[in-house]
């Protein structure tokens, strides 16, 4: 009987979530979902020196407005809580013992300064591996090289200890990774980890495993960072039985710098001046804020659009997808080797798409109610869905949406004199003044209408309309490029184009005669 597709996601709450997370968490949602099973949010928190306060609830914040919603969690609850790891220190103590009754793990009572000492002979002696392995650990401080009876009295006496693994000194460990193939690492290269640490808690290799195990995991899709782990939790698998359970792995390729050289961090994302996490995050240690893609203006669609490519591909040119199209698509058989780079002007062109598909109406309601905050501007929102429809097309982000759009609301300011100086003369002043009168008292319905009365106007002046467009956009918005000019005009209404038209001439004619002034003293 085929068991039900059940993957995890299940980060360390050390931090903020850093973007590749983020797509790790995607990728087990998708393939879940895509085979209609189960996405669960597991907490491993057995490193309790590193936990760091609010990190836990980020991760869950972060995929929440990702859309990425487990159905089991810390949160969420299911048939296998709990779902922290700090929670379930019976059920790894139980499997660690199992393992030192089969002669398979054992007792080391090392100190830091033995383990220290241990690898400086090793490479006294040329060795390269510097590991506790088959063939260094029968010269340590471990129930291997102890009696019974001084390993008992040494656990009695609370002496620190460690439970390790005990690695065969000669075999090949295999596996077989739906993104690579098979790996085969033989048992010399690997060290004997620590799967029970001095605390009583668990170490990723042991808890990972038990987990996986005891919640069912069918797949651990997780980053590439974790594939030269995999041959040890293979040999957890084995030791403990549970070889025809283990699930199948998928590590999944590096995102990269966006030069393509090296593995994409924190700081490099701050020195180029992007965001690395889902969310702005505070940390409670430095109090220092890293600004997040949603607060720089992602929308979360986008992101996830984005994220989904980054290692994945759909076998096509296409490049939109929604959430539920890449449910419908994505198989891990379309997951690359190679790492990819990360292209943060990517991630603007999928933001801009997402924005531009949004209809007038829900872009509308945002603006109105942003400008109503930001700014104290009331705004009616035919108005407010009038100027989206003009300006999303433009921009990049929903905060520059309603930055743009105070050109309608407010005065100009400010005029490009570049421009004054090539465009303003007698004829564009004629062009402008004429116009201006003949929009008093009139009321237009549409830009087209607007357009006509434009180009009549100028064919009646004998003037060539293209000539005077940029002054007169100028003299309307203070800018020299911008959204239709006619529109613009439609949506300021007659009189207050009339008005701006006015003032701006006043204005024109006041730097026009400051450069003559300017050029007479020059000439004297």
């Amino acid at each position: 009987m085929k068991r039900e597709v059940r993957v995890r996601f299940a980060p360390s709450p050390t931090g903020g979530l850093h973007i590749g997370g983020l797509r790790t968490a995607l990728f087990n949602y998708l393939f879940a979902k895509h085979h209609n099973g189960k996405f669960i949010l597991r907490i491993e928190d057995t490193d309790q020196s590193r936990f760091v306060p609010g990190a836990e609830e980020y991760v869950q914040r972060s995929l929440e407005w990702a859309g990425i919603i487990p159905d089991e969690s810390p949160i969420h609850g299911g048939q296998y809580v709990p779902y922290r790891q700090s929670e379930r220190e019976d059920k790894y103590l139980k499997y660690a013992q199992e393992l030192l009754d089969k002669g398979l793990a054992y007792f080391a009572f090392d100190t830091p300064a033995e383990l220290e000492e241990m690898r400086s002979k090793l490479k006294d002696a040329g060795l390269v591996n510097l590991n506790y392995n088959s063939a260094s650990r029968m010269t340590m401080k471990n129930s291997l090289t102890l009696s019974e009876d001084e390993v008992n009295a040494r656990i009695e006496a609370g002496d620190p200890y460690v439970v390790r693994i005990k690695v065969p000194a000669q075999d090949e460990i295999r596996l077989k990774d739906n993104i690579r193939g098979w790996v085969h690492v033989h048992s010399s290269a690997l060290d004997d980890k620590v799967i029970l640490k001095s605390d009583g808690l668990p170490t990723y290799h042991l808890a990972n495993v038990v987990d996986d195990y005891l919640m069912e995991i069918t797949h651990v899709i997780r980053g590439e960072e974790w594939l030269p782990s995999a041959p040890l939790h293979v040999l957890l698998y084995r030791y403990l039985g549970w070889e025809n359970e283990m699930p199948e792995f998928a590590h999944l390729p590096l995102i990269l710098k966006p030069d393509g050289n090296g593995k994409l961090s924190k700081r490099v994302a701050d020195k180029a001046g992007f965001p690395i996490f889902p969310l702005t995050w505070i940390d409670p240690v430095t109090d220092q804020t890293s600004i997040g893609f949603r607060e720089s203006g992602y929308l979360p669609d986008a992101l996830v659009n984005f994220l989904s490519l980054l290692g994945w591909n759909p076998g096509t040119d296409r490049e939109i997808f929604s959430m539920e199209d890449l449910i419908g698509s994505f198989t891990l058989d379309r997951i690359g080797k190679a790492g990819t780079k990360f292209d943060i002007e990517k991630a603007k062109w999928f933001n801009q798409q997402y924005l531009n598909s949004k209809s007038n109406q829900e872009l509308g309601e945002y603006l109105k109610n942003e400008l109503n905050t930001k700014y104290d501007i009331e705004c009616e929102l035919a108005t407010a869905e009038s100027i989206s429809a003009q300006l999303k097309t433009r921009v990049t982000f929903l905060h520059e949406l309603v930055d743009s759009s105070l050109i309608f609301f407010e005065k100009p300011g400010e005029y490009d004199q570049k421009i004054i100086r090539k465009r303003w003369n007698a004829e564009s002043e004629t062009a402008l003044k004429t116009f201006a009168q003949n929009l008093s008292g009139k009321e237009f319905s549409t830009s087209e209408e607007i357009k006509d009365d434009f180009q009549n106007t100028m064919n009646a002046l004998g003037i060539n309309p293209g000539k005077v467009m940029q002054i007169l956009r100028l003299a309307l918005t203070g800018e020299g490029s911008g959204p239709d000019l006619m529109e613009i005009i439609r949506i300021l209404g007659s009189e207050e184009s009339n008005n701006r038209i006015i003032n701006a001439t006043k204005a024109f004619n006041q730097i026009k005669r400051a450069d003559q002034d300017e050029e007479k003293k020059e000439d004297q």
